[in-house]
C-alpha cells in the first residue's frame, strides 16, 4: 500500500511540475513581488532605516542584511498563494472528481501539490537570495549554519504549503483562493521583517513578538548573520509543526468530504 501511494504521489508530482513548466509567467510574477520589495526597501529606505539599526552608522549595508530574512518569508507567502489557486482550480474544473473514480491513492493528489509547490518555492527562494547577494547581502554563516538555514526554510515552506492546500480546498472559487493567502503576506510587515519589534508601539509590538513569522525570521538572521537566536529556533520549529499539522488535518478533512462545486 505504501509503495502504491509513493508511486501515485510521484506521478502527481510530475503532473504538477509539468503544469509549472507551462506557466512560467506565473512564477515570474511571484518572483517579481519580493524582488521589488527588496529593491524598494534597500535602495529607497535602506540608508535611513539602516542608520536606525546601527545607531547612526548602519546604512544601506546593515539594512539589506537585516531585511533579507523578511523578504524570504514574503517570497514563501507569495509562492503558496499559487498553491491555493492550483488546488482551487483542480476542485472547480472537476479533475479531482475524476481522480476519485480512479484506482489511485487518495493522498497522492494532495501530496503531488505539496511537493511540487515545495520544490517551486525553494527555487524561488534561491533566486531571491541571489538577488539579495547582488545588492549587498553579506551572510557570515558556516556550511553547517547554511544547512540549518535551508532546513528552516524548507520546514517553513512545507508548513505554509499545507496551509495553502487547505485554503484552496476551503474556498469556493479560484478568485477567493487567490485572496485568502494574501493574509500571510502581511505577517512579515507586522513582525520583525523590516524593523526590530522593540521599535513598534506596545500593542503592535506584542503581536509582532508572538506571531509565527517573527521567530522564523530571527532564526534565519541568527544562522546567516551570527546574531543571537535564543529561543527563536525552538519557537520557529514549533510554529512550523503546528501550522503543518493544522494545514494537513484541515486539508484532509475537506478533501475527504464529498462535495461538488
Amino acid at each position: 500500500m505504501m509503495t502504491l501511494a509513493v508511486r501515485d504521489s510521484t506521478t502527481m508530482l510530475r503532473r504538477q511540475l509539468r503544469h509549472m513548466s507551462r506557466n512560467l509567467s506565473t512564477m515570474l510574477m511571484l518572483l517579481a513581488v519580493p524582488i521589488i520589495f527588496l529593491l524598494l526597501f534597500v535602495y529607497v529606505l535602506g540608508s535611513t532605516l539602516g542608520d536606525g539599526l546601527g545607531g547612526g552608522s548602519g546604512g544601506r549595508g546593515a539594512y539589506v542584511n537585516y531585511v533579507t530574512p523578511g523578504i524570504l518569508l514574503i517570497t514563501m507567502a507569495g509562492a503558496v498563494q499559487a498553491t491555493a489557486i492550483a488546488v482551487a482550480m483542480d476542485m472547480t474544473e472537476g479533475i479531482i472528481a475524476r481522480f476519485r473514480t480512479m484506482a489511485i491513492a487518495r493522498v497522492s493528489v494532495l501530496t503531488g501539490h505539496v511537493w511540487g509547490s515545495v520544490l517551486q518555492t525553494l527555487c524561488q527562494l534561491a533566486v531571491v537570495l541571489g538577488v539579495a547577494l547582488l545588492v549587498g547581502f553579506r551572510p557570515q554563516a558556516t556550511a553547517i549554519e547554511w544547512l540549518a538555514a535551508v532546513g528552516v526554510l524548507t520546514a517553513t515552506t512545507f508548513a505554509l504549503v499545507w496551509l495553502a492546500v487547505a485554503m484552496g480546498l476551503a474556498t469556493k472559487s479560484v478568485e477567493a483562493a487567490s485572496n485568502l493567502p494574501m493574509l500571510l503576506l502581511l505577517l512579515p510587515f507586522f513582525g520583525s521583517g523590516f524593523v526590530p519589534t522593540d521599535s513598534l508601539p506596545v500593542g503592535l509590538r506584542w503581536f509582532a513578538e508572538y506571531q509565527p513569522f517573527t521567530p522564523i525570521m530571527e532564526t534565519l538572521r541568527g544562522l546567516l548573520l551570527g546574531t543571537p537566536i535564543g529561543t527563536s529556533a525552538a519557537l520557529a520549529l514549533g510554529w512550523c509543526a503546528v501550522i503543518a499539522l493544522a494545514g494537513y488535518g484541515w486539508a484532509k478533512r475537506l478533501y475527504n468530504r464529498d462535495r461538488t462545486r
